[in-house]
C-alpha cells in the first residue's frame, strides 16, 4: 500500500466513523466493508464493523470474527480489545475472554482499570468471588475516577454479599 492509499483509506474510515455517530449505520456498515474489500487488514474498519454488528444489528457471530479479525490485523488498538471483551463477556465465552484479556494487557495505552473490572465481572459471574475481589482491588488500583471507584467498591461488597450466601 502506498502512503496516499493509507491515508485515503484512513479519511473513508473516519467517515464511516462520523456515519455510526450520526445514526446512519447501513451507510457505515457498507462504508467498512467496501474498505475492508480493498484492504481486508484494515484492523479498524474490523472493529467498528463488529460493534456494528454485535451492538446494532445483534449478530454475535459476524461481530466476533470482526473482533477477532481487528485485533489480528490491529494489535496496538485499544478499542479492538475493549469491545471483543465486551461482546464475550455478554456471551458468557470465559476461556476465550481469559486470552484476549491477557493480551490486551500487554498493549500500550489500554486502560488497566478497565481490563481488571472485566477480570472482575468475569470472575463474579464463574462465582470465584475471592478472585473477583482481587481484580475489583486491582481496578481500583488503576482508577482515576471516583464514580469508577464507588462502582467497584460497590462490586466487592456484592461479591463478599455473594460468597455468604452461595455457600
Amino acid at each position: 500500500m502506498h502512503d496516499e492509499t493509507n491515508f485515503e483509506l484512513e479519511e473513508r474510515f473516519l467517515t464511516a466513523d462520523r456515519l455510526i455517530s450520526e445514526g446512519q449505520l447501513r451507510e457505515a456498515a457498507q462504508t467498512l466493508e467496501d474498505i475492508l474489500a480493498e484492504a481486508p487488514d484494515f484492523g479498524k474498519a474490523h472493529n467498528h464493523l463488529g460493534w456494528l454488528y454485535e451492538t446494532k444489528f445483534k449478530n454475535y457471530d459476524r461481530a466476533e470474527e470482526h473482533y477477532r479479525l481487528a485485533v489480528k490485523f490491529a494489535p496496538g488498538y485499544a478499542a479492538a480489545y475493549y469491545n471483543y471483551c465486551y461482546c464475550l463477556a455478554a456471551l458468557r465465552k470465559h476461556d476465550e475472554l481469559e486470552i484476549i484479556l491477557g493480551l490486551a494487557l500487554k498493549v500500550p495505552g489500554i486502560n488497566y482499570a478497565t481490563l481488571y473490572n472485566e477480570y472482575g465481572m468475569m470472575r463474579e459471574i464463574q462465582g470465584r468471588y475471592d478472585d473477583a475481589i482481587h481484580y475489583f482491588r486491582l481496578h481500583i488500583q488503576n482508577s482515576f475516577d471516583s464514580k469508577t471507584i464507588d462502582s467497584a467498591v460497590e462490586s466487592i461488597s456484592r461479591c463478599e454479599r455473594k460468597k455468604k450466601l452461595t455457600v
